[in-house]
């Protein structure tokens, strides 16, 4: 109630400005540039990905069908949502497409369209999202707020970001991979890291599906029917002046939820590539090395388990868990150095014999 009488008793100054115009647009900000960080995660995969063509086709399949599956179930969630119903899925490696029963025109066409659109950067992060929350005791913060500011909101914005990443690094940092349930998550979050987006790199890559394909097709769609965007927007401003009534943090918190979607997605991004430039690493080691490389990292992951179980040393899985990987990078790093250096060795033995056979 401060607010309100604030700007009745003494008029529309700076700070009651600042609650009415500014203040909701923080988190709406903050959101959108985790977004933009996590398209160009995404890019950045891509660019790795065809890197792989040709030596790993199937895996760049793989990630590409992953990808579609995603995009089209969003579309399909996109029409059942609006009520038009679904006459046909059809969906394949390269290809999926959705048709409606009954085409509705205006704003459920509009909302279809950003289903299809923005919906697969968020519906993967959000699976992920829930199998978290089941695994661990986080919970959507909800705080009391004194004045509403823009700056407020950004700093308790922030806030719900950081305590969030803390605990989503410490589960990653302590997960047990001999856990069925933590051994699915991590599964899940390698899968979603490679095919959060169709790479649309096949047999006939699709060059012009990147970064500005999927900002320019967002930005028709907003800019094609910007009355739905006002609208959208005057209901998130109604939304937080109905939180500024009540003194809560739940708009706030919304999009803060929304957020560690694209935090998740990031650290799935991560972690994918880490696993793609491993790949593409290896693939410069003799074919001998490579499979030796591989089952380095079963084989570690068991021997340091047992060793720790037999030994009750506290910690056991995360610390088997990442010595297993710190390990395999060494053991790749000197694999690598070894039969790199091994044919300059050839080289320069060559060189020596043929001088001494040229003194002869």
């Amino acid at each position: 109630m401060y607010v309100v009488c604030d700007v009745v008793g003494d008029g529309m100054n700076g700070e009651a400005l600042d609650v009415v115009l500014i203040a909701p647009l923080a988190p709406i900000f903050g959101l959108v540039l985790f977004w933009f960080i996590q398209l160009l995660f995404i890019e950045f995969q891509k660019g790795l990905l065809n890197r792989l063509r040709g030596s790993h086709d199937a895996l760049v399949r793989f990630t590409n069908f992953i990808g579609i599956f995603f995009q089209t179930l969003c579309h399909a969630l996109g029409y059942t949502l609006t009520r038009s119903g679904i006459s046909s899925f059809y969906l394949s490696v390269d290809y999926g497409s959705v048709n409606p029963k009954k085409k509705k025109p205006g704003v459920f066409e509009w909302l279809v369209n950003m289903f299809l659109f923005i919906g697969p950067f968020f519906l993967p992060p959000f699976l992920l999202l829930a199998y978290f929350f089941l695994l661990t005791d986080t919970d959507l913060p909800l705080f009391i707020q004194e004045t509403f500011t823009f700056a407020e909101n950004m700093i308790l914005f922030g806030s719900n970001l950081s305590h969030f990443s803390i605990d989503f690094v410490f589960f990653l940092g302590t997960i047990d991979l001999f856990h069925p349930a933590h051994a699915g998550f991590f599964i899940l979050f390698i899968v979603i890291g490679l095919g959060i987006r169709p790479s649309y790199i096949g047999k006939k890559p699709i060059e012009k599906v990147d970064i500005f394909y999927d900002l320019k097709n967002i930005r028709y769609n907003i800019l094609h029917k910007p009355l739905y965007v006002l609208l959208g927007l005057m209901v998130a401003y109604v939304f937080f002046y109905v939180n500024v009534l009540f003194g809560q943090s739940l708009y706030v918190a919304v999009f803060s939820f929304f957020t560690w979607a694209s935090i998740v997605a990031i650290f799935a991004l991560v972690y994918a590539e880490v696993l793609l430039f491993w790949i593409i690493v290896l693939d410069d080691i003799p074919i001998l090395y490579r499979v030796f490389n591989v089952l380095m990292l079963p084989f570690t992951y068991i021997l340091l388990r047992i060793v720790f179980y037999l030994f009750s040393w506290p910690y056991a899985a995360q610390i088997s868990f990442w010595l297993t990987i710190t390990c395999t990078g060494i053991i790749t790093i000197i694999l690598l150095h070894r039969s790199t250096n091994k044919f300059k060795t050839l080289l320069s033995m060559n060189s020596i014999r043929g001088m001494s056979g040229g003194k002869k």
